[in-house]
């Protein structure tokens, strides 16, 4: 195996721009709503009103995915400011499939605010991980006991590279 690493970028797809677009739009203008219409001098109103908001998108801002680097051991998802890693080495197969995060439900994450990111389930994965920008774009990384979605910006490379790094067969 080679100790070469490979870079993906995570491109948005139209229903994270979507769903992100609406969520700004609300966590900017309750604060607006609030910092207009509320009652001055009162705490929990201007905590509750405009700090929350901007807090949950800020937050949320930091936990966006902005790419992909694969390694032969593992998978690094890039975050604003840190990483989260995949440890590879128990994969079992990777394939593409356009519709694995169809019908899924979360069980903890984030749906949709800057990414797809967290617990998911649905019938055909069970329950899985996301670290989700386009779910039309999904890799499904299997391993012994638990399954990853990723969403590269060229899924069929990003198969062929993983394939090739970790020596699996066609799956």
């Amino acid at each position: 195996m080679t100790g070469q690493s490979v870079e993906f970028a995570a491109p948005w797809g139209a229903l994270l721009k979507g769903v992100t677009g609406l969520s700004t739009v609300i966590l900017v203008g309750v604060p607006l709503i609030g910092m207009l219409t509320g009652p001055r001098g009162e705490i929990g109103w201007f905590l509750s009103m405009v700090v929350l908001p901007l807090a949950i998108l800020v937050g949320a801002a930091f936990f966006s995915i902005r790419g992909y680097v694969l390694t032969a051991e593992t998978l690094i998802v890039k975050r604003v400011g840190w990483t989260s890693c995949v440890n590879l080495a128990d994969l079992r197969s990777a394939e593409t499939h356009q519709n694995a995060m169809s019908w899924s439900i979360r069980t903890c994450g984030n749906g949709g605010l800057f990414c797809f990111a967290g617990r998911f389930w649905n019938r055909k994965l069970g329950s899985y991980r996301a670290f989700a920008t386009d779910p039309k774009r999904s890799v499904v990384l299997r391993f012994e006991d638990h399954s990853v979605v990723v969403t590269p910006d060229n899924p069929e490379a990003f198969v062929a590279r993983v394939r090739k790094l970790r020596s699996l067969g066609v799956t």
